[in-house]
């Protein structure tokens, strides 16, 4: 295959204007990454399905974790808030009495 490769002449990079030199540039990085992404599938594929599913079921714990940790943080501030402003509130009230 090399040699019928090699008997296919391409042209010099001289003799290509800059657009066509860019678009075929394009494709060779295009063709590598075409490479890299079939090789990785070719590795998750080989890889067992309940590997990562116990992968997915980790991440999912530590996320719903992490959410419900978050939720927490939101409505301690809220709350704090309504303490905060409560407390402003009932002073503006009670001074005019």
């Amino acid at each position: 295959m090399d040699a019928t490769e090699n008997t296919h002449s391409l042209p010099a990079s001289e003799d290509l204007s800059p657009l066509e030199q860019d678009v075929l540039d394009e494709y060779e990085r295009l063709a590598e990454n075409m490479k890299k992404l079939a090789s990785l599938l070719d590795a998750m594929a080989g890889t067992p399905t309940a590997e990562i599913l116990d992968g997915l079921r980790q991440l999912e714990r530590k996320t719903s974790l992490v959410f419900t940790l978050l939720k927490a943080s939101v409505y301690s501030i809220v709350l704090q808030q309504e303490i905060y402003s409560g407390d402003q509130g009932g002073e503006g009230t009670g001074g005019g009495q």
